[in-house]
């Protein structure tokens, strides 16, 4: 960005009363309150609470906003205020250069969701104030944490597309879909899905996160090319995975095609025990998926991920990236493979009952005469295979998945309750209910799963 001008702006637009800093006498009870004895609200945890307590520092170009394909990028100041790298602009709070940034790409913007849309190192500041929360006031209610946040979840206009899947020889990471707790009995945020035929050539100014119906293979005059069947171990990992977080999960898919009988077999999942925004530990995690596909004799068959409290219906960007995964297995030394893409919906409460929703669907590419188009998403059928037991492979990775988000900020509280008369634990039990093995002894065998998760809180 360009050098900050020796006498910078400050800019207050767009500040919302949550987001604004405190005034001296809130300051002052604030530093009174260092034994912090007394409870603070969610409007009274600012960024200079942050910075005085540890939890962020100052850095040049520690702060960033996604919106609409534009980034924009900002220093964190010691004073808490933010300086736009691009103008030298100075913002008093979050929601003030949110505000600023998303009405110069979108005039018609009216609030910036300052807390849940400016992310710090990768991760949404909103997630900072649960943090001091959970360290400072452990004891405090959980609606401290959600005060007013209402308007700041889900903001899904400003989500980063998700990176391309990986050949067997390097899995990349998918994006980071952060969102705050407590969530689970807010109502659903509506997003409506429309028909494929509305999409028409590509548009920038369209809403990547845009989902859209599926078709079937019959209506665009096809038959599906191939066959699959998926191993009942593979939905209940998958299942379980996607319940633990309010965030958006994802994972691959290992098994085997037989160019013989045009049967793509799936027979393994593997989640990514990863944040989605840690760029470092990703590498890590994808090599260890690599050596457990080749220790096991599988191929990379496909990938999964959740749309936490939305429908399981492919977005634009998820068309996009299904097609580039198509493309990277059809390119790769073994031929042609076809590459299965899974969504699950596991608190949607457009679900029935209390099963999770998953979508196995694929792409068709666009007509050769509209090649701007949009890929068409088809439903792909599926046979289910239900395994004679629960293997130890599955329930080690239930068990390090149960570790690995413990401390999450983002742990979905599962001793809430999903509906009157059915806690989130109980629903998760139910809906894996549905991937049982035909071996009844899985049920005693996961209570001692459940056990742990009974524990997380």
């Amino acid at each position: 960005g360009s050098e900050p001008p020796s006498s910078p702006q400050v800019v207050e637009e767009g500040a919302d009363e949550d987001d604004e800093e405190l005034s001296g006498t809130e300051d002052a009870d604030l530093k009174a309150s260092s034994g912090r004895g007394s409870l603070l609200t969610r409007r009274g945890i600012t960024l200079r609470v942050l910075l005085k307590d540890g939890l962020v520092e100052p850095g040049d170009g520690a702060l960033t906003i996604h919106y609409l394909g534009k980034k924009f990028v900002g220093d964190l100041l010691k004073d808490g205020k933010i300086r736009w790298v691009e103008t030298g602009q100075i913002f008093n709070s979050p929601s003030a250069w949110a505000t600023h940034c998303k009405r110069l790409v979108n005039p018609a913007k009216k609030s910036g969701c300052g807390w849940a849309s400016v992310r710090y190192r990768g991760q949404k500041l909103v997630q900072y104030k649960t943090t001091w929360l959970h360290k400072y006031q452990p004891s405090a209610d959980m609606s401290l944490i959600s005060e007013g946040e209402d308007d700041e979840i889900g903001d899904e206009d400003e989500e980063e597309g998700k990176t391309a899947m990986p050949t067997e020889d390097k899995i990349k990471k998918s994006k980071p879909e952060l969102h705050d707790i407590g969530l689970l009995q807010r109502r659903d945020r509506e997003r409506i899905p429309v028909r494929y035929c509305t999409l028409g050539t590509r548009d920038a100014a369209r809403d990547p996160q845009t989902l859209v119906e599926l078709s079937a293979f019959s209506a665009i005059n096809r038959f599906q090319p191939f066959n699959v069947a998926v191993s009942s171990n593979v939905l209940l990992l998958m299942d379980f995975h996607c319940h633990l977080t309010t965030s958006e999960v994802v994972g691959y898919l290992g098994g085997r095609w037989d160019t013989n009988t045009q049967l793509l077999t799936v027979l393994r999942a593997f989640p990514c025990r990863t944040r989605l925004a840690d760029k470092d530990a990703a590498p890590a995690v994808e090599e260890e998926i690599c050596q457990n596909l080749f220790m096991r004799g599988l191929s990379l068959v496909g990938w999964y991920h959740s749309h936490p409290r939305g429908p399981a219906l492919p977005s634009l960007q998820d068309i996009d990236s299904q097609m580039d995964h198509q493309l990277r297995l059809q390119g790769s030394s073994n031929g042609y493979q076809p590459c299965l893409g899974i969504i699950c919906g596991p608190y949607y409460h457009g679900n029935q009952g209390v099963a999770s929703t998953i979508t196995p669907f694929w792409v068709v590419p666009p007509p050769e005469q509209r090649p701007s188009d949009y890929g068409i998403p088809v439903a792909v059928e599926v046979t289910y295979v239900q395994d004679n037991f629960l293997t130890t492979d599955v329930l080690n990775e239930m068990m390090l998945l149960v570790e690995f988000y413990r401390s999450a900020p983002d742990l979905v509280h599962f001793s809430q309750m999903w509906s009157p008369n059915t806690s989130i634990l109980d629903k998760i039990k139910a809906s894996l209910s549905g991937h049982a093995p035909k071996d009844q002894a899985y049920a005693q065998i996961l209570e001692h799963v459940y056990n742990q998760l009974r524990n997380t809180r």
